[in-house]
């Protein structure tokens, strides 16, 4: 007897696996479509029964049940969605083609619904008197709010435009993102002989050749690309036309006028965000999509990177003389011509002046970076002695990859506080970057408990081999646990609220203070052991590693902000201002001229087509970085007078702020951690721009009033 298909398909009921973790043994891509589409039709059902309730408004019976409705679908997207960044495949491909337009009009069929709204206003207008406690007060300001940002209270012939735009707008994102994934994997670099390859280490040349058999390339060697500007590879690369090459690959991501080519998105999405700002009464997208986050205006962060640019280009420059006078020396012993620093050339000279003036070299560290290791002994060993968290791996749940390693992790009583994948490896399915997601999310409400996963893009060794880390995967690694730790620790009751639903420039904060655990003394103790002899790394050459953290900052801090200000020149137009496709790459040359970060050997950290952040969440939001900074390196100078690595200070972090999820304003919440205001001069020492940066009339620290922000 055949299963009937409505009960074969996962997603329709709750999965009874432990805290509802999701059943990868049983989803298959044919059971999205049909889940998609009940799940829709079963919300729109429930907002329909909301909406024309002839009752009068409750809290209860229009915004708890807006909470609880649509569970299906929640369940079925949060899957897919997860699994598109994570291991795509053509399927899911079509499908998210197929559905992006179809989810944008289900959206807009809730957000624009005149009845609903009007029961949400009525609430909206008599919040305080309804007997609510705080975040019941917000959930309601909340809903009031995204409502309006949706164009509620727009004409019925300016919601149709919107929905337009809305449904153009969610089919050009998928089709860059699609695109960047595209161009990472074409633009790879096929090397003919390993002689180039001198330089790189032998796993990595092993890794390079693996990746040609599997594209059908035996007797070569492939060099994968990341989506970042930078590439790895030049690093160590002696052959400096290969480094040229690795490097002008990269750059043209997304602009080579083939078939994945963005340029012509970037103008169109950029138009039509600009255009749906204006319909909602906002100057420029920027202003729209600023608003409700904690720098609240455009002049906020224009007036915040442009202090910091001159101080980060400035000392980009002084590293840039550094480098030349190295190659010059260089070419001078070696009796031939010297040549100008290129932006190929910086990182592997970087390298070389590091080892000069530090001697040592990132090849050093790396044995004693051993990632399971990092993550066993350094992550979940932070979290331990912070916060009282004990893990245990688990081999019996399902995985929706094999390349994934799965955890339980419990309160210092025992209770089960999440569970936690870890999924650590890049392949051509995976998205690059690195960032952390939720399968469930914390709800009282729900009485759900997290289910949590990190994502990073590191390089898999050849079958038997260790994977060794760089310093800066060894810190990434604790940046995304500071997101899963935001997520598993989420204590409210509503699921609007949950995890890491905080603004985009506050999200960035509590994981990057917990990349202070990776170099502290008593951490760095515990997992920097040589992989082969298990031998503690030397406190010689910890000490050159905590020497060099201000090494090369103003190509970091340049790279970034370049970046950061290129998104905002983006978002900061008129519709009739922006380029057409061909004008694209003009007006970015254009734009980093403009902001005086257009230092020729420090190009962005991303180009603008394969800035698949600002296509994403982080349109106009890309700053979020450095302002989260403000408030991580104040935090850091707080944990460091307050005794560091202590419970006292783990279960105050945790209490204050990292359980609150978006159940307050961002900024009350770092008060009630610190006590008081953010300061910026933390940041400044840490970055080395302390003695460069211009005075402004006032604190630089991200400003709560909305009424009056003070100069950033």
């Amino acid at each position: 007897m055949s299963m009937d298909p409505a009960q074969a398909n996962p997603f329709y009921t709750e999965s009874p696996l432990p805290l509802q973790y999701p059943q990868f043994d049983r989803i298959r891509d044919e059971h999205f479509a049909p889940a998609f589409d009940r799940g829709m039709a079963e919300q729109l059902k429930e907002i329909e029964a909301i909406a024309n309730n002839r009752r009068r408004p409750t809290f209860d019976n229009t915004i708890v049940a807006m909470e609880k409705s649509g569970q299906l679908l929640d369940r079925a997207t949060t899957v897919f969605f997860n699994l598109v960044g994570t291991d795509t495949n053509p399927a899911r491909q079509q499908l998210q083609r197929d559905y992006a337009p179809r989810f944008s009009a289900h959206r807009d069929a809730i957000l624009l619904n005149p009845k609903l709204f009007a029961r949400i206003e009525a609430l909206y207008l008599k919040r305080d008197k309804l007997g609510l406690d705080a975040e019941g007060v917000r959930l309601v300001e909340k809903y009031y709010e995204d409502f309006v940002r949706a164009g509620a209270k727009l004409s019925e012939a300016d919601k149709a435009r919107l929905k337009a735009i809305n449904a153009e707008l969610a089919e050009l994102g998928t089709k860059f993102n699609q695109n960047v994934l595209a161009e990472v994997n074409d633009s790879a670099i096929v090397v003919d002989s390993r002689e180039q390859l001198a330089g790189l280490s032998e796993e990595q040349i092993t890794a390079a050749a693996e990746a040609a058999k599997a594209r059908n390339l035996a007797g070569k060697y492939v060099l994968a690309l990341q989506n970042t500007t930078g590439q790895p590879p030049l690093t160590y690369l002696h052959d400096r036309a290969l480094r040229e090459r690795l490097f002008k690959a990269s750059i043209a991501r997304g602009s080579r006028g083939n078939q994945w080519d963005n340029t012509a998105i970037v103008s169109r999405v950029v138009k039509l965000r600009a255009e749906r700002a204006n319909m909602l009464g906002y100057p420029t997208y920027a202003h729209y999509g600023l608003e409700d986050q904690t720098a609240k205006t455009p002049e906020a962060v224009n007036d915040m990177l442009s202090r910091l640019a001159p101080a980060a280009v400035a000392n980009a420059k002084k590293e840039a003389a550094d480098l030349q006078a190295m190659i010059d020396a260089e070419q001078k012993a070696k009796g031939q011509p010297s040549f100008r620093l290129e932006p190929w050339d910086w990182a592997y000279y970087t390298e070389k002046v590091r080892k000069a003036r530090y001697d040592f070299d990132e090849g050093q560290l790396k044995p004693y970076f051993e990632m399971r290791n990092v993550l066993e002994n350094g992550v979940f060993f932070a979290a331990n002695k912070l916060y009282g968290l004990t893990f245990k791996a688990r081999t019996d749940l399902p995985k929706y990859h094999p390349d994934t390693w799965i955890y339980d992790v419990f309160n210092e009583d025992g209770t089960q506080l999440a569970i936690f994948i870890f999924d650590p490896y890049a392949r051509p399915s995976k998205r690059g970057g690195a960032w952390m997601n939720s399968y469930v999310s914390q709800s009282a409400l729900m009485g759900t408990k997290p289910v949590v996963a990190n994502h990073l893009n590191i390089p898999k060794p050849s079958e038997g081999q260790p994977t060794l880390l760089t310093w800066d995967e060894v810190t990434t690694t604790f940046h995304e646990f500071g997101h899963a730790l935001h997520g598993m620790f989420s204590n409210v009751k509503y699921p609007y609220f949950s995890g890491t639903s905080v603004p985009r420039d506050f999200v960035e904060y509590p994981s990057q203070v917990n990349e202070m655990w990776a170099d502290w003394p008593e951490v760095l103790a515990n997992y920097a052991k040589h992989h082969v002899t298990g031998e503690p790394m030397p406190k010689a050459l910890l000490d050159k590693v905590l020497a060099t953290q201000k090494f090369n900052q103003g190509f970091a801090t340049t790279e970034y902000l370049a970046a950061a200000m290129l998104d905002q020149r983006w978002h900061q137009l008129a519709p009739e201002q922006v380029p057409d496709a061909a004008g694209v790459m003009a007006f970015e040359a254009e734009a980093l001229k403009r902001d005086g970060v257009d230092f020729y050997a420090v190009p962005p950290r991303y180009r603008t087509p394969y800035f698949s952040h600002i296509m994403g969440g982080y349109a106009a939001g890309y700053y979020a970085y450095i302002w989260s900074e403000v408030l991580d390196a104040d935090s850091v100078e707080w944990l460091k007078q307050n005794g560091g690595l202590t419970r006292a200070n783990g279960d105050h972090f945790r209490a204050t702020l990292l359980s609150r999820g978006g159940s307050k304003d961002a900024l009350e919440l770092f008060r009630d951690f610190a006590g008081r205001e953010p300061r910026i001069e933390p940041l400044l020492k840490r970055r080395g721009l302390d003695a460069a940066v211009p005075e402004a009339d006032d604190s630089a620290a991200p400003e709560a009033d909305p009424d009056e922000p003070k100069k950033q």
